[in-house]
């Protein structure tokens, strides 16, 4: 079956559209991914949000003198749709020469777009450069496993057979690494990506997170379901009390994709880290 993001913006000639269009929204449903998974919207293990950050983002007031900002979007993990990036930056660019009478005005435009194509409430927050500056750069928490010595041959889909823990040794930990890309699955392009993983469980092998997260490196999906599989996967193997999983991904177009998905109510810290 033809992937829905076919029929997207994605890897296609696209016309600048500078006044405000909200028909440039292209929703793309969970549903088949998540049945790739074994999931449903019903039976979904986990507690999450996507957090989105614009970083081109403008519009004008009432005088016509343009405004600057900096825009951040949780979108629900169980919501029906994703929303296809491209078709967000084109959204995005629609706002370029459309005049709002206020900031708060505009956040309530998007609130209502971004809600209707998402299918539950989106999250809006429209902050100034000021702000953004003085939250400065933020650093991963955990251990970092990259710099562990492993062989390493498997590249082409993930591999959760290369997983494995110790099951009578509980610990709890959070470990991350920088190594994670995967490829989109419309264009081919790269994503690259932080991946963080706060556990209680089994005792997890360092080195096989490290080998199982490169396994990703020329799978194709999008950020999303790449978080969902590790989710899941870890999931089977640990059976832990507790389990978080978020990556925070390098921008394009403007944009970063930030999944996070738990088994506990989450806490969002949303600090850029250096490479976004």
């Amino acid at each position: 079956m033809q992937h829905p993001a076919e029929h997207s913006p994605l890897g296609k000639t696209s016309a600048y559209v500078a006044t405000y269009s909200p028909e440039q929204l292209f929703p793309i449903p969970r549903a088949p991914k998540w049945a790739e998974l074994g999931l449903t919207a019903e039976t979904l293990p986990y507690r999450g949000v996507d957090i989105w950050n614009c970083y081109e983002l403008s519009w004008l007031l009432p005088s016509g003198k343009p405004v600057v900002a900096i825009g951040e979007f949780s979108i629900p993990a169980d919501s029906p749709n994703i929303i296809e990036s491209k078709s967000f930056k084109l959204y995005l660019n629609s706002l370029n020469q459309s005049r709002f009478d206020s900031r708060e005005a505009l956040a309530e435009v998007m609130t209502r777009d971004l809600s209707a194509a998402a299918g539950k409430p989106v999250g809006v927050r429209l902050r100034t450069l000021e702000e953004v500056a003085a939250q400065g750069i933020a650093l991963p928490e955990g251990v970092c496993i990259d710099a562990l010595d492993v062989a390493i041959d498997n590249y082409d889909a993930p591999c959760a057979v290369l997983l494995r823990c110790e099951p009578d040794r509980q610990v709890e930990e959070c470990l991350y690494s920088h190594l994670l890309k995967s490829n989109c699955p419309v264009t081919g392009q790269p994503d690259w990506g932080t991946v963080v993983i706060h556990y209680q469980g089994a005792a997890l092998d360092h080195s096989s997170l490290l080998a199982y997260l490169v396994s990703f490196r020329q799978h194709a999906d999008f950020h999303e379901q790449c978080v969902e599989r590790i989710f899941l996967d870890l999931q089977r193997l640990l059976k832990p009390q507790r389990l978080s999983v978020h990556a925070r991904y390098v921008r394009r177009g403007g944009l970063d994709i930030n999944p996070y998905r738990s088994t506990e109510n989450l806490s969002i810290d949303n600090g850029r880290l250096v490479r976004q």
